[in-house]
């Protein structure tokens, strides 16, 4: 439970109790654990498009995309994006090791930073309202697939495959604390969220109603190809900035996941158009 509170107190906004005790071990069970909350976040972005749909109400896609991108920001304290932008402007000073962690480390937010910004919150409006276009049900099953596909990352760059940068901090924290039997059940925990999801969708759109989206096997080729796609992109992220500041970051962290989110929904919107 110690993990649980921690994962959930750190990835979402969501009122838990506070941990008992943070130790290597809670902190790789909560790095496990954090593609359950990459699929609670989705419920909670989920849910009241399946009401609407429910009642029969239409909805403008693009409105919808950008409420739900909005909220999804708001769930998570934007902590993620601001891990974006900081490493953007790491990345994008052209300097290495502590003078590109000192760039981060800044209160305020370079041109970098705030060009990924923009273009990393346009790609997620413009993919989600694409994916509602086409369907509510592979929105849904796409966003899942998102959320959980960058959260299960965390677990990865929790492994000693990715030392931290600095010797404080949350990449510090957790560094090396996902063992590879931590990583096989996030692995397993995160293909099974997914799979339940795409499920779920497809066995809802299967009755007929507004929720309908297309054939299940073409929306199980679309997410394993954007899942696989957004996989790569967050791991080159890891690696480019393992090399450039010598280990990652708690904003490394974020930046992972919203590139790999960001990923997924175009990869499927664009395989889907």
């Amino acid at each position: 439970m110690n993990a649980l509170w921690l994962m959930l107190g750190t990835l979402t906004r969501i009122p838990v109790p506070p941990p008992k005790k943070v130790d290597p071990r809670v902190a790789g069970w909560s790095l496990a654990l954090a593609p359950v909350g990459g699929a609670l976040l989705a419920s909670l972005l989920i849910v009241p498009w399946w009401l609407v749909g429910g009642l029969g109400v239409g909805s403008p896609p693009f409105v919808v995309a950008v409420l739900a991108v909005g909220a999804l920001a708001a769930l998570t304290r934007a902590m993620h994006l601001d891990g974006l932008a900081d490493t953007a402007d790491g990345l994008g000073s052209g300097r290495s090791g502590e003078a590109a962690l000192a760039i981060m480390k800044q209160s305020d937010i370079g041109p970098f930073g705030v060009a990924t910004l923009l273009f990393t919150l346009l790609l997620q409006v413009a993919a989600l309202a694409q994916l509602l276009a086409i369907g509510p049900q592979l929105a849904a099953a796409t966003l899942l697939a998102a959320l959980v596909v960058s959260r299960f990352m965390l677990a990865l760059l929790g492994t000693n495959a990715f030392p931290p940068a600095r010797r404080d901090g949350l990449g510090h924290a957790v560094a090396a604390s996902v063992t590879p039997a931590l990583l096989a059940l996030a692995t397993a925990v995160a293909a099974g969220l997914v799979a339940a999801g795409l499920a779920a969708t497809i066995g809802y759109g299967d009755l007929g109603n507004s929720w309908s989206g297309g054939d299940s096997n073409d929306t199980l080729l679309r997410l394993a190809l954007g899942a696989g796609a957004g996989l790569l992109t967050g791991l080159w992220i890891a690696v480019t900035a393992r090399k450039r500041f010598g280990g990652v970051t708690g904003d490394v962290y974020g930046a992972v996941v919203e590139t790999t989110a960001t990923t997924v929904l175009v990869v499927v919107a664009i395989a889907s158009y």
